[in-house]
This record gives C-alpha cells, sequence and structure tokens, in this order.
C-alpha cells in the first residue's frame, strides 16, 4: 500500500496532481488541511474525481465526511489519546505513532498506524535523524493493525522499507517537494511492484 499526504499548505495544482496520483495506482490520499476553512476544505474535495472519494482520508473538518460520503478518518496521537475517535464508530480509522511501543498498543479499531520518522524526514528538516524506528519495527507484536512507514521515503529507499515487513509506507516531502511529484511516485509504486 503506497498513500500520500497532503502538505498543511495548499500547494498550486495540488488537487489536478492528486487525482493523476490517482490515476497512476495511489491507493490512499490523507488530506492534512487543520488551518483551512470549512469552505476551502469542501472546495478541495470537490476538485477531487468523485470515483476517488472512497480512497480520501481526511484528518480534520470531519463534519465533512458525511457530505462528501467519505468514509475514512484520520485521528493525530493527541486525538487518539483524548477518545476523540470514539464518536466515529461507523468509519474506518487510523492514526499516527512515534514508536513501536505504542503502535503495539493499539486496538483492533485502528486499521492501520503511521509509525515515524523511519528516516530523516524531507519535509521537517532535522527531524528524524536520530530515529531507531526502523531497527525496532522487529518487535512489532500488533498484527492486527497495518503498519504505514512514513518519514523520508523516497524512490531510492522504498525498496528497504518493505524488506522490513512493514504493511505499507506514506509520502510527503518526496512527492510535494518535487518539480516532478507524479514522476516520483510512479517510481516509488515501480521499485515497490519489481
Amino acid at each position: 500500500m503506497i498513500i500520500v499526504i497532503t502538505p498543511e499548505e495548499l500547494v498550486q495544482n495540488e488537487t489536478e496532481i492528486s487525482n493523476e496520483l490517482f490515476q497512476k495506482g495511489l491507493d490512499l490520499l490523507h488530506i492534512r488541511k487543520a488551518f483551512i476553512s470549512s469552505e476551502e476544505m469542501a472546495d478541495f474535495i470537490q476538485k477531487i474525481d468523485p470515483g476517488f472519494r472512497s480512497q480520501l482520508v481526511l484528518h480534520s473538518h470531519y463534519d465533512l465526511a458525511k457530505d462528501f460520503k467519505i468514509s475514512r478518518l484520520h485521528f493525530r496521537e493527541i486525538d487518539r489519546q483524548n477518545g476523540l475517535h470514539q464518536s466515529f464508530k461507523d468509519k474506518i480509522i487510523s492514526t499516527s505513532v512515534h514508536d513501536i511501543e505504542a503502535f503495539n498498543e493499539l486496538g483492533n479499531e485502528w486499521e492501520y498506524a503511521f509509525v515515524s520518522p523511519v528516516f530523516p524526514s524531507i519535509s521537517k528538516k532535522g527531524y528524524g535523524e536520530n530515529s531507531t524506528i526502523l531497527n525496532d519495527i522487529i518487535r512489532r507484536e500488533n498484527s492486527k493493525v497495518k503498519l504505514i512507514a512514513l518519514g523520508g521515503i523516497n524512490e531510492n529507499n522504498i525498496r528497504e522499507i518493505f524488506s522490513h515487513g512493514v504493511d505499507g509506507v506514506a509520502l510527503l516531502g518526496s512527492i510535494w517537494e518535487s518539480d516532478e511529484p507524479v514522476q516520483i511516485f510512479r517510481k516509488c509504486r515501480q521499485n515497490v511492484l519489481s
């Protein structure tokens, strides 16, 4: 599984690029736009081809899920700890953790969890430089929740990640900080499939 996470700020041609990523085989698009208005979020979602709506995951503006028939929601670590997800029993939910111990404690309600950072972050300079997560995955005990690796993943190291037994990867900086985001995605996908 390959997931792409949007940057927090709006990017030029972002919805066009997102639609093209779906056409090239993107599994899920996480829309991480907590700082935009509800109207801006609705406009963003409307620009995504309706055929891909089932592959959208909201990180905020959860009230729009009903309007757009979006069945997937993502909850930050702090929101999970505060139980925010408990009022969305009819949704497919995911979350984020930052160590393997927290991942191992997740319950069956979670479809998957981002575990980060596996490599130094591309989008957050300096973040994850001393991370041991890639080595810690060997201590994974939770087989009911899919483990999605996040952080510093690009076309050059994506195959290595899958050799560690993850269930998928999430891409952010390698896509959105590239001049050719669709080409980078295609290379990542080819490297996973080959």
